[in-house]
């Protein structure tokens, strides 16, 4: 979950980073503009994915990765209705984006956005679906007032996507399954309001943790996932003085640490008031609102 996190440790470690500060009041308070948008991380991991997004009226998941029955338990959790969202977009086939897209959409009627290379990849996890739209990585599409524009991630999936997400003045950015950062990657992630990146391993503890070479190899490759150093870079290319908050997401739970993570990626801000947290797979995070 996006959380500043509490235990003793982190507070020493964490307190050393530009822009973040455990005594900073959270951005989950709702601006006054009613024009922002609101999310919650459901879960960030490599045992489930799943982001809600809504701007009061419109409400939808870009992924479903946990199983369909927790899925709506942690929306419930934070007083937020299944029933009500208006479509799961899906970024790649991946199980831990997709594990319970399926049920979710036949249980309560839910449109699914695609790609055509993604949907063909994840036909079988998904089962039936009554109705699919397809989208284009490059070319955005409206949810009523809420627009999403995919591009391409260098991931080892058939067709990975990455999303801002937009309306009005409000830009979110999401890239949190890639082996490296494209320029087309940093154009898109420009100018955001809110970051949700990847910040998967330690480089050190993937190289002499347990996995088998041949799984260090694909995680290290360009297609795999990025490290706490690739997305401190890629933040410091990116940062700028209206960024409100940015989300470390899709931590390694054998080759990172929230405490790694923050130390390293919060280094490229430079902005004293952009807020650093980290998302966690256990649990659901807070409520955030981007203005």
């Amino acid at each position: 979950m996006p959380t500043v996190l509490m235990i003793q440790s982190a507070a020493k470690e964490a307190s050393a980073i530009p822009g973040y500060n455990l005594n900073k009041n959270t951005s989950s308070e709702k601006p006054d503009d009613s024009s922002g948008i609101k999310l919650c991380l459901l879960a960030s991991g490599s045992k489930g994915n799943s982001i809600y997004i809504s701007d009061g009226q419109t409400s939808v998941l870009i992924d479903a990765g946990l199983s369909g029955v927790e899925i709506e338990r942690r929306m419930k959790a934070n007083n937020l209705a299944p029933e009500n969202l208006d479509a799961i977009i899906v970024s790649h086939e991946h199980a831990d984006h997709i594990h319970g897209v399926g049920v979710l959409s036949r249980r309560f009627a839910i449109p699914v956005h695609i790609s055509h290379k993604t949907r063909d990849a994840a036909s079988s996890l998904l089962g039936r679906i009554d109705e699919f739209n397809i989208f284009e990585c490059g070319t955005g599409f409206n949810i009523n007032d809420i627009y999403f524009h995919p591009f391409s991630l260098s991931h080892d999936a058939k067709d990975t996507a990455g999303f801002t997400v937009s309306k009005n003045k409000t830009k979110i950015g999401i890239a949190t399954d890639l082996g490296i950062a494209t320029t087309i990657v940093k154009e898109h992630l420009k100018m955001c309001s809110i970051l949700i990146l990847e910040a998967n391993h330690d480089p050190d503890m993937l190289v002499n943790g347990p996995y088998p070479w041949p799984l260090k190899q694909r995680i290290k490759s360009r297609a795999g996932h990025l490290s706490n150093e690739d997305s401190k870079v890629l933040l410091q290319e990116i940062v700028h003085d209206n960024l409100e908050h940015v989300i470390l997401s899709h931590l390694s739970e054998t080759n990172n640490t929230p405490e790694k993570a923050l130390s390293v990626v919060g280094c490229a801000l430079t902005c004293c008031k952009t807020r650093i947290d980290v998302a966690r797979q256990d649990r659901c995070g807070a409520m955030i609102w981007a203005s």
